[in-house]
């Protein structure tokens, strides 16, 4: 008799804290993007973080917000079914150096502490050198 009921004991606390409702899922490592290193001129500083509810209910994107003004986080208002995926789009004005930003993205997910996820971009923007068809070079093949 006791077997059985620490059984059905075990049993319902596992349905108490098992989790249903939406739920986020990122296809990255980390919910980091990389841009790599790029080049300013031939980047628009365009990316997409990719998801996929994997709960059971429909997820909501409530808000995106970026630390700065430099990242702007843009997404659908539309409701995304179980099973389904969508997509945030983050452009990065490309300014020259090191990329280290976060966006918070708000939502009704039951797998993050009050539905709030943080996204993070990395990288490193440069520019192409410059090079002057004019300038004197120092040694001429000639003289070799």
């Amino acid at each position: 008799m006791k077997k059985f009921i620490l059984t059905i004991l075990i049993l319902i606390s596992g349905f108490v804290f098992a989790q249903t409702g939406p739920k986020i899922e990122f296809m990255l490592k980390d919910n980091t993007l990389d841009y790599g290193t790029v080049n300013k001129e031939d980047d628009t500083g365009v990316r997409f973080f990719e998801f996929t509810n994997t709960g059971d209910a429909p997820l909501k994107i409530l808000e995106a917000k970026s630390t700065c003004g430099c990242t702007v986080p843009s997404f659908s208002k539309e409701e995304i079914a179980p099973g389904g995926t969508g997509k945030i789009e983050v452009k990065y004005n490309m300014n020259l150096g090191p990329i280290r930003k976060t966006i918070t993205i708000e939502t009704n997910a039951v797998n993050y502490d009050e539905g709030r996820v943080p996204l993070k971009i990395k990288g490193d923007v440069i520019t192409k050198p410059v090079v002057n068809l004019l300038e004197k070079k120092s040694t001429s093949p000639m003289m070799q």
